[in-house]
């Protein structure tokens, strides 16, 4: 039995149009569409319902050490109020998922995980805990909602008092006040684009979701769905664990080497991610089609006649107005220009690599 948010109904009330993703009840879209809540995200704002997340707190003395030990970023330079981003690696160097972690203090930090993979990732982390720990799954204790696009400043400004935004990319600020709530407020997001993630308490849900809205109408703030979210973080070339990460893809591989610190103290997959740099001879790339037609994940590449690799993750972009790609192939074929060959339900599409990522917005 597939869960429900806390803003279930609101998406109902809406018209959202209801999908089991990932074990819960969310919506696909809206009756504006998936293209105009994509649009209004790159040119205006939109709100996402993100509450599937998941939500770990870890705490005491060795909590940093904990941490430390399972991702493979190096947390030594955080700082209260910082949010770094991080794999997290089985000892062969596979991905077990990709996390974002928020230090609240020496001893306290939170760590966000996908949805897929909450069960999973809570087994992994408590069974290599690192001296005293409290290591708890918070996830029902915890809404989350997702503001972006290039007016969510504005539109968080009419709900919060200036002073409780937090300025800096990948920065937050606990315990302040949206709308009269407790809230987490975090510039972080998974579009591309400026944006706020916003923790809340599941029972606050309804009421701040539904304050934003109505704060954000003049700006032309609508609800979006997971399609828009997805298209959305494709054409910013955002992993997204199960395509561009999995358990066989490293993260050499996925282009995540700058999240593997290998001169940090031994950490869970460092030695083999230390031979996987040297010897890693694949690597993803970004692809647009040229020939009529849309790739979806699972695809098959061609070089010629010989298979090369397959889609990771497909669309169509409505921002760039083709059919956009992830593939991971040989490091021979990575150069930007080349041209390969997709089979698209028995149809061979070409294909050329591009840069990545499709779309980076204007800073």
């Amino acid at each position: 039995m597939a869960q429900k948010t806390p803003l279930y109904e609101e998406h109902v009330k809406l018209n959202g149009k209801i999908v089991d993703f990932a074990g819960w009840m969310l919506p696909i879209q809206y009756k504006t569409g998936i293209i105009a809540e994509h649009n209004a995200v790159r040119q205006k704002a939109g709100l996402f319902d993100v509450s599937h997340m998941g939500e770990f707190s870890v705490t005491g003395k060795d909590a940093f050490s904990t941490l430390q030990h399972v991702v493979t970023m190096d947390l030594s330079d955080m700082a209260d109020g910082q949010i770094h981003y991080s794999p997290m690696c089985y000892p062969d160097g596979g991905v077990i998922d990709d996390l974002l972690i928020y230090r609240k203090s020496e001893t306290s930090y939170l760590v966000v995980v996908n949805a897929a993979n909450i069960e999973k990732d809570y087994e992994w982390i408590a069974s290599h805990l690192v001296g005293e720990v409290d290591f708890q799954n918070i996830s029902d204790q915890v809404a989350q909602v997702a503001l972006q696009g290039p007016l969510s400043d504005t539109i968080l400004e009419k709900v919060t008092d200036k002073k409780n935004i937090p300025e800096k990319y990948y920065t937050f600020l606990d315990q302040v006040p949206v709308a009269g709530r407790p809230c987490l407020i975090s510039r972080t997001g998974y579009t591309g684009e400026d944006g706020f993630e916003i923790y809340l308490a599941p029972e606050d849900a309804p009421y701040i979701w539904n304050t934003l809205l109505a704060a954000g109408k003049e700006e032309g703030l609508i609800p979006c769905g997971l399609g828009a979210r997805d298209t959305l973080r494709l054409e910013a070339t955002l992993p997204l664990y199960g395509h561009e990460l999995s358990s066989t893809i490293n993260p050499y591989q996925a282009k995540l080497g700058l999240f593997v610190k290998l001169n940090k103290e031994e950490f869970i997959g460092k030695e083999a991610l230390t031979n996987l740099k040297a010897t890693t001879d694949k690597k993803r790339v970004c692809l647009v089609l040229v020939d009529r037609g849309i790739a979806r994940a699972g695809d098959k590449i061609y070089h010629g006649d010989v298979p090369v690799g397959e889609v990771l993750s497909g669309t169509h972009s409505p921002t760039l107005g083709k059919a956009i790609a992830t593939a991971i192939v040989p490091v021979s074929l990575n150069e930007i220009g080349t041209v390969l060959t997709i089979d698209v339900r028995g149809k061979m599409l070409k294909a050329e690599v591009v840069a990545s990522p499709f779309y980076k917005r204007n800073q």
